[in-house]
Protein backbone atom coordinates (compact mmCIF):
# COMPACT_ATOMS: atom_id res chain seq x y z
CA UNK A 1 0.00 0.00 0.00
CA UNK A 2 1.18 3.60 -0.91
CA UNK A 3 1.29 6.04 1.84
CA UNK A 4 -0.02 9.47 1.89
CA UNK A 5 2.47 12.07 1.56
CA UNK A 6 1.27 15.12 3.63
CA UNK A 7 3.94 18.33 2.80
CA UNK A 8 3.25 20.65 6.07
CA UNK A 9 3.96 24.26 4.24
CA UNK A 10 6.37 26.13 5.86
CA UNK A 11 4.33 28.93 7.19
CA UNK A 12 2.89 27.74 10.63
CA UNK A 13 -0.54 30.13 11.67
CA UNK A 14 -0.70 28.54 15.52
CA UNK A 15 0.27 26.26 17.54
CA UNK A 16 -1.56 24.70 20.18
CA UNK A 17 -1.06 22.04 23.58
CA UNK A 18 -3.10 19.14 24.45
CA UNK A 19 -2.53 17.18 26.91
CA UNK A 20 -3.67 13.28 25.97
CA UNK A 21 -6.29 12.26 28.31
CA UNK A 22 -7.33 8.82 29.26
CA UNK A 23 -10.25 8.20 27.08
CA UNK A 24 -8.09 8.88 24.12
CA UNK A 25 -6.67 5.83 24.35
CA UNK A 26 -8.16 2.83 22.68
CA UNK A 27 -7.40 -1.30 23.44
CA UNK A 28 -4.28 -0.97 22.10
CA UNK A 29 -2.96 1.85 25.26
CA UNK A 30 -2.20 4.08 22.87
CA UNK A 31 -3.75 7.35 20.81
CA UNK A 32 -7.23 6.11 19.23
CA UNK A 33 -7.57 6.99 15.78
CA UNK A 34 -11.13 8.81 16.46
CA UNK A 35 -9.36 10.57 19.38
CA UNK A 36 -7.03 11.90 17.03
CA UNK A 37 -9.63 13.22 15.16
CA UNK A 38 -11.26 14.90 17.70
CA UNK A 39 -7.88 16.50 18.99
CA UNK A 40 -7.56 18.20 15.29
CA UNK A 41 -10.82 19.44 15.73
CA UNK A 42 -9.99 20.74 19.15
CA UNK A 43 -7.00 22.63 17.91
CA UNK A 44 -8.73 23.82 14.63
CA UNK A 45 -10.98 25.57 17.08
CA UNK A 46 -8.89 26.83 19.80
CA UNK A 47 -6.73 28.22 16.82
CA UNK A 48 -9.85 29.83 15.45
CA UNK A 49 -10.50 31.18 18.85
CA UNK A 50 -7.56 32.70 19.61
CA UNK A 51 -8.67 35.31 16.57
CA UNK A 52 -12.09 35.15 18.17
CA UNK A 53 -13.72 33.26 15.37
CA UNK A 54 -15.79 30.19 16.02
CA UNK A 55 -16.56 27.55 13.44
CA UNK A 56 -19.75 28.54 13.20
CA UNK A 57 -18.70 32.56 12.55
CA UNK A 58 -15.26 33.90 10.94
CA UNK A 59 -15.95 36.94 9.24
CA UNK A 60 -19.65 36.05 9.19
CA UNK A 61 -18.92 32.61 6.92
CA UNK A 62 -19.75 29.22 9.30
CA UNK A 63 -16.86 26.43 8.11
CA UNK A 64 -17.82 22.78 7.25
CA UNK A 65 -14.99 19.92 6.66
CA UNK A 66 -15.46 18.41 3.18
CA UNK A 67 -12.53 16.25 3.70
CA UNK A 68 -10.13 14.69 5.52
CA UNK A 69 -6.26 13.26 5.25
CA UNK A 70 -4.40 11.55 8.57
CA UNK A 71 -1.35 9.95 7.78
CA UNK A 72 -0.51 8.02 11.37
CA UNK A 73 3.78 8.63 12.26
CA UNK A 74 3.95 6.62 15.36
CA UNK A 75 2.05 5.96 18.56
CA UNK A 76 0.99 8.45 21.71
CA UNK A 77 0.34 7.68 24.92
CA UNK A 78 -1.73 8.54 28.12
CA UNK A 79 0.68 11.95 29.69
CA UNK A 80 1.95 13.00 26.03
CA UNK A 81 1.52 16.32 25.67
CA UNK A 82 0.47 16.84 21.98
CA UNK A 83 1.53 20.23 20.25
CA UNK A 84 -0.48 20.38 17.19
CA UNK A 85 1.12 23.12 14.40
CA UNK A 86 -1.95 24.75 12.19
CA UNK A 87 -0.66 26.01 8.43
CA UNK A 88 -2.76 26.93 5.81
CA UNK A 89 -2.30 25.07 1.85
CA UNK A 90 -4.24 25.89 -0.87
CA UNK A 91 -7.23 28.54 -0.95
CA UNK A 92 -9.94 28.71 -3.14
CA UNK A 93 -12.71 30.91 -3.94
CA UNK A 94 -14.84 29.17 -1.36
CA UNK A 95 -12.49 27.32 0.82
CA UNK A 96 -8.96 26.34 1.94
CA UNK A 97 -6.87 23.35 3.15
CA UNK A 98 -5.75 23.31 6.67
CA UNK A 99 -2.82 21.33 7.61
CA UNK A 100 -1.78 19.99 10.83
CA UNK A 101 1.55 18.83 12.27
CA UNK A 102 0.95 16.60 15.53
CA UNK A 103 4.21 15.82 17.89
CA UNK A 104 5.22 15.21 21.03
CA UNK A 105 7.99 15.63 23.79
CA UNK A 106 8.77 12.23 24.96
CA UNK A 107 12.09 11.85 27.18
CA UNK A 108 13.46 14.94 26.00
CA UNK A 109 13.02 13.61 22.33
CA UNK A 110 10.79 14.91 20.00
CA UNK A 111 8.14 12.51 18.77
CA UNK A 112 6.30 12.92 15.37
CA UNK A 113 2.50 11.25 15.99
CA UNK A 114 0.94 12.52 12.57
CA UNK A 115 0.34 14.56 9.85
CA UNK A 116 -3.05 15.56 8.82
CA UNK A 117 -4.98 17.81 5.88
CA UNK A 118 -8.94 19.02 6.23
CA UNK A 119 -10.59 20.61 3.39
CA UNK A 120 -12.68 23.58 4.95
CA UNK A 121 -15.54 24.94 3.02
CA UNK A 122 -17.13 28.34 3.79
CA UNK A 123 -20.95 27.65 4.14
CA UNK A 124 -23.66 29.65 5.21
CA UNK A 125 -25.75 26.99 8.07
CA UNK A 126 -29.07 29.24 7.66
CA UNK A 127 -29.20 28.63 3.75
CA UNK A 128 -27.36 25.82 3.88
CA UNK A 129 -24.85 26.96 0.60
CA UNK A 130 -21.43 27.38 0.16
CA UNK A 131 -20.41 30.95 -0.09
CA UNK A 132 -17.33 33.00 -0.58
CA UNK A 133 -14.31 33.05 1.44
CA UNK A 134 -14.32 36.14 3.51
CA UNK A 135 -11.46 38.24 2.42
CA UNK A 136 -10.13 39.34 5.64
CA UNK A 137 -9.79 35.74 6.69
CA UNK A 138 -8.26 34.91 3.43
CA UNK A 139 -5.72 37.38 3.77
CA UNK A 140 -4.90 36.45 7.04
CA UNK A 141 -4.48 32.64 6.02
CA UNK A 142 -2.16 33.92 3.77
CA UNK A 143 0.35 35.87 5.72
Amino acid sequence: MARIKLDFPDKVLGTIEIPLRITDMNYGNHLGNDALVSILHEARVKWLNSMSYTELNVEGAGLIMGELVVSYLNESFYGDVLTVQLAAGDITGAGFELYYFVETNRNGKKISIAKARTGMVCFDYSTRKVIPIPEKFSVLLQQ
